[in-house]
């Protein structure tokens, strides 16, 4: 037997589809013939890879009873005349197995991260507060009036500021929903543009300066200080949004030193 003729059967020898006489051509060839017994070995530690390492994914019942469904409408065919090597077959499998672990690689990289996702709800919420009616659930300019209104509807007490004196007037407040909690949500007004300032508690407790960021056109800066996560979201240019940030801060570390 040669080795081309050999090796195409080699497949089938593996897995055990050979009747028995050219199974026993096939052991004769194999104990004086190096490249074929080499050729065996690779195909046996790639069978034993995909086993280790290869995903699998069980299809959904609907997909089962669509392919058993267009199977039994399928109209019998004949048999192929040349039935095709092995070796190709296999190729084809490995094909197919690395096309699916690049898809599953592709859907898990495209995931959005921890901020990915904390700008996406910061960004719906501060456009559905620009919707008619949505802005506040207390409208008022004294901070007097809008702290307490928080008073049992969360289970924290969030700094209130009105800095109308520096040109960011308070409007108001409102009870929000981020990351699966109730947050206490202040607007304020800076000329024509609404200023939405989300508060919750820190869970690290840890300060960091504000970080910047743009997300469909909006304006972000996201920054923890005195055991509270602050989020400023607006249309505003950036030089406002972080001079709006900066009297915060201030007005946050000057009652804390007090």
């Amino acid at each position: 037997m040669e080795s081309k003729h050999s090796q195409e059967k080699l497949s089938a020898y593996l897995d055990a589809e050979l009747n028995a006489a050219d199974r026993a051509r096939v052991e004769a060839h194999l104990a004086g013939c190096g490249e074929c017994a080499e050729a065996l070995a690779q195909l046996q530690a790639l069978r034993g890879r995909v086993a280790a390492e290869a995903q699998r994914h069980a299809a959904p019942e609907y997909l089962k009873h669509r392919i058993h469904a267009a199977l039994r409408a399928e109209p019998a065919r004949k048999p192929a005349r040349r039935a095709w090597p092995w070796a190709w077959i296999n190729l084809g499998l490995a094909a197919a197995m690395t096309a699916a672990f690049a898809v599953t690689l592709t859907l898990y990289l495209g995931q959005p991260n921890a901020d990915d996702r904390i700008e996406q709800e910061l960004v719906a919420s501060h456009f559905r507060s620009l919707m008619p009616d949505h802005l506040a659930d207390v409208a008022s300019t004294d901070q007097h009036t809008v702290k307490p209104w928080f008073a049992g509807k969360l289970d924290y007490s969030p700094p209130v500021y009105d800095l109308a004196a520096q040109g960011y007037a308070l409007i108001g407040g409102r009870l929000d929903y981020l990351q699966q909690r109730p947050v206490a949500a202040l607007a304020y007004r800076h000329r024509l543009h609404i200023v939405n300032l989300y508060i919750w508690p820190d869970a690290g407790g840890h300060a960091s300066a504000p970080q910047a960021s743009v997300r469909q056109g909006f304006h972000l800066l996201r920054w923890s200080q005195d055991g509270m996560r602050y989020s400023a979201v607006s249309d505003i240019n950036p030089q406002d949004l972080a001079q709006f940030a900066a009297l915060l801060r201030q007005k946050v570390a000057q009652a804390d030193a007090q």
